[in-house]
C-alpha cells in the first residue's frame, strides 16, 4: 500500500482497500492510481489552482488533463482528496464521482479563556471534562509548548521516538523519519507546536501541531506507556487551551475519533472526488456513493445528537 494512503481519514482507508479488493476479484489492478494530495495531510484546501476559481473552463481543462495522465501512465483511477465544499460542483460537473465523509472540528467562539469554552457544557459533561484534566495533573505531570525555533535536534530526537514507538505498538510503520521533523522545523519554525508532557522532568509523551493564523492542526502523538486521559489532555485540551490563548478560529486534530464529541468538537463534512477507467466499476460505485452519502448525514445527525453543548432551553 502507498505510504500516502496513511494520511488520509480512516475512512478513505477502508473505502480504498474495499476497491482494491473489488479490482482484485475482477482481475483487474487497482494500483498506480493518480492522487492529488498535496498537502500531505487531511485537511481540506484548494486542489484546483485556478487564477478564478470559478472558472469552470480552466477547471475542467485541468481535470481532462489529469485523466489523460492516469490513462497514459495505465492507472486504475484518478482521486482529488479533501477539496472545498467549493470545489465539488465543478468537479461534479467534470464527471468525477463525489464522495463524502466528516471530521470532527473545534470552532472559537470568543472564548477568553478555557473555562469560558466548558461553560457552554452541559453540568454533567463539564465535570467530565475537568475530571480528564485532574487526571494528568494528579499523575504528576506538567506540560510545555514548544515552537518549532526552541526544538533542538536532540528535543526532536526525543519527541521522534515517542511518535514512532507509538506507531509501531500499533502495527504500523511512522511514515516520516526525524529528519523530517527537523527539517520542517528549521523551515516553518513558527508554524510548528510541539505539546511535551513531562513527569519529574522525563518526557513521557508529546503531540506534534501545525498551524496557519487562523487554523491549528492536530497530527502526531507519541507517549512511552498508558497514561489514563493522557491523550486527551495533550492531544486535545491543550490544543483548544493554545487556540483560546492565541485567537485561533479552528482546530483540526486529525482523522477519526467520536470520542472527540464529547470534548467540543463538531462533525464537519469533508469531500473526495473519483474517476475510475473501467466503466463498470465507476457505474457501481457511484450507486454506492449515493447511498453512503445519505448513511454519513444520518450519521453526522447521530454523533452530533451527542454534543457537550447545552442546548438553547439550558442557556
Amino acid at each position: 500500500m502507498p505510504l500516502y494512503e496513511k494520511s488520509h481519514s480512516w475512512g478513505e482507508f477502508v473505502f480504498d482497500w474495499a476497491w482494491a479488493r473489488a479490482y482484485e476479484q475482477a482481475g483487474f489492478r487497482y494500483y498506480p492510481k493518480l492522487v492529488s494530495a498535496v498537502p500531505f495531510t487531511p485537511a481540506p484546501s484548494r486542489r484546483l489552482l485556478l487564477a478564478d476559481p470559478d472558472d469552470t473552463e480552466a477547471a475542467h481543462a485541468l481535470i481532462a488533463a489529469a485523466i489523460a495522465l492516469a490513462g497514459e501512465s495505465e492507472c486504475s483511477s484518478f482521486h482529488i482528496l479533501f477539496p472545498t465544499t467549493e470545489e465539488i460542483p465543478l468537479l461534479e460537473s467534470a464527471g468525477l464521482l463525489i464522495r463524502k465523509d466528516c471530521q470532527f472540528h473545534w470552532h472559537n467562539r470568543g472564548y477568553e479563556k478555557f473555562d469560558d469554552f466548558l461553560a457552554t457544557f452541559t453540568a454533567a459533561k463539564r465535570k467530565k471534562a475537568k475530571r480528564d484534566r485532574r487526571r494528568a495533573e494528579e499523575n504528576g505531570i506538567r506540560f510545555r509548548r514548544l515552537k518549532g525555533n526552541e526544538m533542538d535536534d536532540s528535543a526532536w530526537s526525543v519527541v521522534y521516538a515517542l511518535i514512532s514507538s507509538t506507531f509501531m505498538q500499533r502495527g504500523s510503520l511512522p511514515y516520516f523519519n526525524d529528519v523530517f521533523f527537523k527539517s520542517i522545523s528549521e523551515q516553518l519554525p513558527e508554524n510548528i507546536l510541539v505539546v511535551l508532557a513531562e513527569k519529574e522532568s522525563n518526557p513521557v509523551a508529546a503531540a506534534v501541531f501545525f498551524e496557519s493564523d487562523r487554523v491549528l492542526y492536530g497530527r502526531y502523538w507519541g507517549s512511552d506507556g498508558h497514561y489514563d486521559a493522557l491523550h486527551f489532555e495533550t492531544c486535545y485540551y491543550q490544543g483548544i487551551d493554545y487556540c483560546i490563548d492565541t485567537g485561533k478560529q479552528v482546530f483540526e486534530p486529525g482523522t477519526q475519533g467520536e470520542h472527540k464529541i464529547s470534548r467540543g468538537f463538531s462533525p464537519e463534512t469533508t469531500w473526495s472526488a473519483h474517476w475510475l477507467a473501467h466503466p463498470e466499476f465507476a457505474d457501481a460505485i457511484g450507486k454506492y456513493l449515493d447511498e453512503e452519502a445519505r448513511h454519513i448525514d444520518r450519521y453526522m445527525d447521530a454523533v452530533d445528537s451527542r454534543s457537550p453543548y447545552k442546548t438553547t432551553d439550558e442557556q
